[in-house]
C-alpha cells in the first residue's frame, strides 16, 4: 500500500493517507475543513480546491469554469491522491466562522426574544440542591443513613417518589460522618422520578448549573444557566462538524447507513458540544463538576445522531423515528463532559420531520395558550410550518434546501464573517451592501440574498421568472460562464479576489426555496379550509428570522402578505424552549403536552402541493393578487 502527504494551504497542516484517497477525505484527517454541501456527490461545486503540486485523478465535472480548470481547481470530493500532493484551499472553500463562533456571532445565533404575556412558568429547574442538616443517628433515631437523607430532603420538598445509584449508596455512610451530619444532595428530575445524583459534603447549594442546547443542522447554540437563581450566564455556538459529511440531514443519514458512520457523526456532535460547554465554564470561571443538568432540542435527525440512534428508517416510508420521546438519560452514556452523573434530557419530538426544536418553538412563542389563529414558520433547510391556537395544533415540513444558509448557490455563504447580510441598490444601480463583521465580502448569505433578489425585483432588473431584463440596461451585468451574472461586489473588494456574482442559476434555486416555504404555509392553510386572511399573527423563528427584512420577504413571495405589525420575530426559539424546560418541570410537561396535541400533515398527500408550488415559482407569485402590497409597490 502506498502511502501519500497531503499538505493543504493555508493552514500548513499534512496527513498521511492511502493512495486513492478523496481530498475531502484527506482534509478530514489532517483536521482541515472544506466545504461539502452535498455531501461528498459532487454536485454542489462548493468543495473545490487548488492542486499546486502532485498528481491527483479527478472526473470530469461541469461545476468548474475552464479557466479554473486551468488554474489548477478540482472538486475535492471528486479527485484522489496519487502522490504527495500539495492543496490550496481557497477563501470560499474553507470553514468560514472558525471552529468557535466569536462572542457576537454567538450572541447572533443565541437571541431569544420572549414576547410579553408569555406564560411565566414556576421556577423548579430540572436539577435542585438541597443543603441538609441531619441529626445524627441514635438509639431513638436508629433509620439507616440513606433514609436519614430521604427524610431530610422531603421535609424541603415533597417528593413521592425518590432513587439513586450504588454509587452515592456505597459513599454515603463515611461521607455524612466526616461532613459532621451536614450534607449536600443533588436532586435530578426523571419523568416522575427524582433522583439523588449525588451527595456532597458541606454547603454546596449555591453552585448548581445546568445546559440549554440548540442542536441545529448547521450551528450548534450552549447557553449556561444557573439553577440557583435562573439567570443565563453565557452563550457559546459553533457550527455542527457534521457538516463535514453534508449540510442536509439526508445526507448525513446516507453517511451512517452506507459508510456506517453513526458512531462517527455521533462523535463529532457530542464533541462540538463538550466544546461549547468547556468554553462556557471557562469564561464563567464555574466547576464543571458543578454542570449537573443539559437540554437539548434540535430536529429529529439531529437528536437521533446525538444519542446514537440509528436514523435509516426517518427517509424511509412510513417515515418512522426511533424514538420521538427518550426518557432523561445520563449525559455520560453518550460522552457528554458534564458533571459525571449529571443528566441529559431531550426535548420531545413530533415525527421524523417535525423535531423537538420545533415543539420548543411553540413553547417559547405561547401560541398554543392563546385563542387568536398563528401561522409560525421557521425558515431553514427544512422549513417547518405550525398552524393554530389554543385548541388545535397542526404542522408541517418542506424540504427549502439549503439556499437559507448560502448553500447551492455559486457565491453562497453561511451566515458568518464576510457574510453579505444586507443588501441595496442605489439610484444608477450602485450596489450598496453590509457584511457580517464589516470586513471584505466573501459570499452571499440568505439574508442578503432576499435583499439581493427583492431589490433587483423592484427596481426591474430581473422579471418574475427571476430572468435578467433583454429590454434595458443593466448596470454590473456581465457574461458568465452559464449566462448573464450580476455583480455584487467586484474582485477589488472581495475578500476572494474574484468577482461576487449572482446568476440566473442561482436566482432560480432561491426561488424555488422559498417556494416551498410559502407553499407549505398555503397548503396547511388550506387544509383546514382557512386562508392567510384568517391569520392573526405571523412567528418568524430561528436565529436566521432576527436578520430577515419583513418586506423583502413578502416581495418575493416568502412570506404571506399580512400587516407587518402582525409579524413576530421568535429569534432562537429552539433554544428558549429548552431553557424553559431546564428551568421549570412544568414547562417541561409543557412540551410533552404539546407534542401530543400537534397533528402531522404530510405534504406528499396533498394533490394540490405540485400545482401549488409551480404557481409560487415567480417573484413574488404566479398570482399576484395574493400579494396586493407589492402590486401597488
Amino acid at each position: 500500500m502506498t502511502v501519500c502527504q497531503v499538505s493543504f494551504l493555508p493552514d500548513d497542516v499534512s496527513a498521511f493517507v492511502s493512495e486513492g484517497t478523496t481530498i475531502v477525505d484527506a482534509a478530514r484527517a489532517a483536521g482541515v475543513y472544506i466545504n461539502t454541501i452535498c455531501g461528498g456527490d459532487g454536485l454542489c461545486g462548493k468543495c473545490r480546491v487548488i492542486v499546486r503540486d502532485g498528481e491527483v485523478r479527478t472526473k470530469p465535472t461541469a461545476l468548474l469554469e475552464r479557466d479554473e480548470i486551468r488554474l489548477g481547481y478540482v472538486l475535492a470530493c471528486q479527485t484522489t491522491v496519487h502522490g504527495d500532493v500539495v492543496i490550496e484551499i481557497p477563501p470560499e472553500t474553507r470553514w468560514e466562522g472558525r471552529p468557535k463562533l466569536e462572542h457576537e456571532e454567538a450572541h447572533r445565533f443565541g437571541d431569544i426574544a420572549l414576547r410579553p404575556g408569555v406564560r411565566a412558568y414556576p421556577f423548579d429547574p430540572l436539577s435542585r440542591k438541597w443543603f441538609l442538616e441531619m441529626p445524627p443517628p441514635s438509639l431513638a433515631d436508629n433509620v439507616g443513613d440513606l433514609e436519614r437523607a430521604f427524610r431530610e430532603i422531603r421535609r424541603k420538598a415533597e417528593y413521592p417518589i425518590m432513587q439513586t445509584g450504588l454509587y452515592n449508596i456505597r459513599r454515603l455512610a463515611t461521607l455524612l460522618r466526616e461532613a459532621g451530619w451536614k450534607a449536600t444532595a443533588t436532586l435530578a428530575h426523571r419523568g416522575k422520578t427524582v433522583e439523588v445524583v449525588q451527595f456532597e459534603p458541606g454547603d454546596t447549594s449555591g453552585r448548581n448549573y445546568g445546559v440549554a442546547v440548540d442542536v441545529g443542522t448547521t450551528t450548534i447554540v450552549a447557553q449556561l444557566i444557573d439553577l440557583v437563581n435562573g439567570a443565563t450566564v453565557g452563550t457559546q455556538a459553533s457550527y455542527n462538524s457534521q457538516v463535514w459529511f453534508g449540510e442536509d440531514v439526508i445526507s448525513r443519514i446516507v453517511y451512517c447507513v452506507e459508510e456506517d458512520g453513526l458512531d462517527e457523526l455521533q462523535r463529532y456532535v457530542v464533541s462540538d458540544i463538550n466544546t461549547l460547554v468547556s468554553a462556557l465554564v471557562e469564561e464563567s470561571k464555574v466547576d464543571l463538576a458543578d454542570v449537573t443538568y443539559l437540554v437539548a432540542a434540535g430536529n429529529t435527525t439531529m437528536m437521533h445522531l446525538l444519542l446514537g440512534l440509528y436514523p435509516a428508517f426517518i427517509r424511509q416510508e412510513p417515515y418512522i423515528p426511533t424514538a420521538n420521546h427518550v426518557p432523561a438519560i445520563r449525559a455520560a452514556e453518550i460522552g457528554v463532559a458534564i458533571n459525571g452523573r449529571g443528566l441529559l434530557q431531550c426535548m420531545p419530538g413530533v415525527g421524523a420531520y417535525v423535531g423537538s426544536d420545533v415543539v420548543a418553538d411553540i413553547l417559547a412563542s405561547g401560541l398554543h395558550l392563546d385563542n387568536r389563529l398563528s401561522l409560525m414558520i421557521d425558515v431553514g433547510t427544512n422549513g417547518e410550518v405550525v398552524l393554530g391556537n389554543s385548541d388545535w395544533l397542526i404542522c408541517c415540513s418542506a424540504s427549502a434546501g439549503p439556499s437559507f444558509e448560502g448553500g447551492g448557490m455559486r457565491c453562497g455563504l453561511r451566515a458568518t464573517e464576510g457574510a453579505i447580510e444586507r443588501v441595496a441598490v442605489a439610484p444608477g444601480g450602485r450596489i450598496v451592501y453590509q457584511t457580517i463583521g464589516g470586513g471584505h465580502p466573501k459570499g452571499i448569505c440568505g439574508s442578503g440574498m432576499i435583499d439581493l433578489v427583492a431589490e433587483l425585483f423592484r427596481i426591474g432588473y430581473i422579471d418574475k421568472g427571476g430572468r435578467f431584463r433583454t429590454d434595458r440596461h443593466i448596470p454590473n451585468l456581465v457574461n458568465g460562464a452559464d449566462g448573464p451574472e450580476f455583480v455584487v461586489a467586484p474582485a477589488g473588494e472581495s475578500a476572494t479576489g474574484k468577482d461576487l456574482t449572482i446568476s440566473e442559476t442561482d436566482i432560480a434555486v432561491f426561488i424555488r426555496s422559498k417556494g416551498a416555504i410559502f407553499t407549505a404555509a398555503e397548503a396547511l392553510i388550506n387544509h383546514v379550509g382557512l386562508t392567510f386572511e384568517d391569520i392573526e399573527r405571523v412567528f418568524i423563528a430561528g436565529g436566521f428570522g432576527y436578520h430577515l427584512d419583513i418586506v423583502n420577504c413578502v416581495t418575493i413571495g416568502l412570506l404571506p402578505d399580512i400587516p407587518l405589525e402582525s409579524v413576530h420575530f421568535l429569534g432562537n426559539g429552539s433554544l428558549a424552549g429548552a431553557r424553559m424546560a431546564l428551568l421549570s418541570t412544568a414547562a417541561l410537561q409543557e412540551a410533552n403536552e404539546i407534542a401530543k396535541r400537534i397533528t402531522y400533515f404530510d405534504l406528499s398527500t396533498d394533490p394540490t402541493f405540485m400545482n401549488r408550488f409551480t404557481s409560487s415559482l415567480f417573484i413574488p407569485h404566479t398570482d399576484v393578487e395574493k400579494f396586493p402590497s407589492v402590486v401597488k409597490a
